[in-house]
């Protein structure tokens, strides 16, 4: 086995870097697995299966979240090569990893599963590369399965990049079948990297990750020149200067070398604490003799839902905190501000790329921290002008202005969904019942189709994946992306309990759902909320008008239990004396909501926008 920690400086001809786009559960992980085998970075008895996955949260879903980069050595005709590989996550809420992994490659490997076919979110993925002018591989996974068709799916791919059919390797990532070939691939159609090795240092951060023993460890791809251990560094966006502590490469765990030349991709660490000084997309230099121009960054990753994440016991805040402060250092498109809330108490509104971000997000606070969490209903960005021309930016129901509002603007996304075609009729239906509006149709191959809608963004956070695979049979899949914004009839519903507004339970609706919203809380509050002493009426409404209530009954103790027989006068005093207490008891009387009830209530099981 050959190690290159130890060489000064691959040529940069002899140097492939690639990466692999593929949908979740396409094999990606799994061809990586073989790739480490058959270079034989990895030795047989430390193989585990999805070993690149380093969370314990990504190996029992069986998908990828942070992108992860590793060398591997590779011999083509007697010539030794270097390959640099970056698995990168397949679900549209982490499109961010893959667009920085694809800044730092020349190449990308299509993995398409061969009883499949190519997904939306894999589409997307790919015209991203096909931006970037990337060499594209297209590779079709798992031929060795009974219900496999290559054949079908090699002239769709074909169709789509351009090629022809019998170009699509077919290769089992499983068995280890065609992945030789597929490696030699690469060598033969990617371009090795480009730079000037004799101009001032010029490297690409594409991923930082925080270790507790030595602080901020930053991935890097060189451009030009060279990186090398003990000289000084300036950050080009922050200015901020280090001394680099050490420099590597990653094969697959972290090897020290003697430093970084051009088109090498590795890491550095200079010990720093704060991972905000070494941020994704800025440019290191020399701090002496340094470059003048940065390269290219990359766009900031934008929040796209919003959810408050409050601590179950209050005590637990400041844990909450810290674990969102470490957590943000592994997680750059994380976002959080401090808020508070009447119901929950102190807690964090916080920003994320998608439903499946959020959950993550949680599921690690939760995990890792050992914390124990409420999350509101998510939302999404609204702008709201006033008719005085005042404009308010709202994420949080409770941030909605008093006042007349001239126009509400909400965030619409472009939704592209690829289904076989028997089902178009029930996906027309449930896109325009989502106030969704066609923008195009075309057919991939006989009998599968690609739809695009432009939809609100607030109508797809909630259920709209769900609703589409159930009516699918879990044939369709769905890919969007953020495209402006609109004018709509939005209200704000609030939930009041014996005439109080709870914040927790408010919402922003389109005016047409807001009915539906109203009645279902109020139902379900109704079952939740357990019986006081005296009758608690549930209502929803738009401002000062009610639109739905629900009763909670009242326990009513049987004070006529001592009677036995006498005067009917007896009677009617003790209840008399009883119906006095019960309407004091109102008075004063706030009602207990039990944690249960919360979580079980914000709870997104059922869609908010169904009529």
């Amino acid at each position: 086995m050959t190690t290159f920690a130890d060489t000064t400086f691959t040529p940069p001809e002899l140097i492939r870097n690639f990466c692999i786009i593929a949908h979740i559960d396409h094999g990606k992980s799994t061809l990586a697995d073989r790739m480490l085998q058959l270079t034989g970075v990895v030795e047989a008895r430390a193989m585990r299966a999805q070993y690149l996955d380093r969370m314990d949260i990504e190996r029992e879903r069986g998908i990828t979240i942070k992108a992860q980069n590793v060398r591997l050595p590779w011999q083509v005709n007697g010539q030794d090569h270097v390959l640099h590989m970056i698995d990168t996550p397949g679900h549209v809420d982490f499109t961010y990893e893959v667009s920085r992994a694809l800044e730092a490659c020349e190449g990308a490997v299509l993995l398409v599963d061969a009883a499949q076919g190519i997904e939306a979110q894999t589409l997307a993925n790919l015209y991203l590369a096909m931006e970037n002018d990337l060499t594209i591989i297209p590779v079709l996974n798992k031929i060795d399965l009974p219900a496999a068709d290559p054949d079908k799916y090699a002239k769709e791919i074909a169709h789509i990049v351009g090629c022809e059919p019998d170009d699509v390797l077919r290769v089992s990532a499983k068995t280890g079948l065609g992945v030789e070939a597929l490696l030699d691939e690469v060598v033969k159609l990617v371009p090795p990297p480009v730079g000037a090795a004799d101009s001032p240092a010029r490297a690409m951060i594409f991923d930082s990750v925080y270790d507790t023993y030595r602080g901020v460890v930053t991935y890097i791809r060189v451009v030009d020149g060279k990186i090398t251990p003990r000289e000084r560094i300036k950050m080009m966006s922050t200015g901020a200067t280090h001394e680099i502590l050490e420099v590597g490469i990653v094969s697959p765990e972290p090897k020290p070398s003697q430093g970084l030349g051009v088109g090498e991709v590795g890491y550095l660490i200079t010990g720093v604490k704060d991972v905000r000084q070494s941020k994704v997309g800025d440019t290191v230099t020399s701090e002496r003799k340094g470059a003048t121009e940065p390269l290219a960054g990359y766009r900031e990753p934008r929040p796209m839902v919003y959810s408050g994440l409050y601590p179950v016991d209050g005590s637990d805040y400041p844990e909450l905190r810290e674990a969102l402060d470490k957590l943000q250092l592994n997680d750059a498109a994380l976002t959080y501000e401090p808020e508070t809330s009447a119901a929950l108490g102190f807690g964090f509104r916080c920003g994320f790329l998608g439903l499946l971000h959020l959950e993550i997000t949680r599921d690690r606070l939760e995990r890792e921290y050992g914390l124990d969490l409420i999350s509101t209903a998510p939302n999404v960005v609204y702008r709201v002008v006033m008719e005085d021309g005042t404009e308010h930016v709202v994420t949080n129901p409770s941030d909605w202005p008093e006042g007349k509002r001239a126009e509400v603007y909400e965030p619409v996304t472009k939704c592209t969904i690829i289904a076989p075609s028997d089902y178009i009729g029930a996906i027309m239906e449930l896109c325009q019942g989502k106030r969704g509006q066609l923008g195009g149709m075309d057919y991939l191959s006989e009998d599968r189709v690609e739809l695009r809608y432009t939809m609100p963004l607030g109508e797809i956070i909630f259920d709209f994946f769900d609703s589409l695979k159930s009516r699918t049979r879990g044939y369709a899949s769905l890919d969007y992306e953020e495209a402006g914004e609109q004018d709509a009839e939005l209200v704000k519903v609030d939930i009041l309990l014996q005439g109080e507004t709870v914040d927790a339970f408010s919402a922003i609706v389109h005016k047409d759902y807001a009915y539906a919203y109203g009645t279902r809380m109020a139902t379900r509050l109704r079952e939740l909320i357990p019986r006081q002493q005296f009758e608690v009426p549930i209502q929803a409404a738009i401002g000062a008008r009610v639109i739905a209530r629900e009763t909670i009954r009242a326990i009513r103790k049987d004070v006529l239990a001592k009677c036995y027989g006498g005067d009917i006068t007896r009677k009617r005093k003790l209840l008399e004396k009883q119906k006095e207490g019960k309407k004091r008891m109102k008075m004063v009387g706030r009602v207990e909501v039990p944690q249960e009830a919360f979580v079980a209530a914000l709870s997104t099981d059922e869609p908010k926008g169904k009529k």
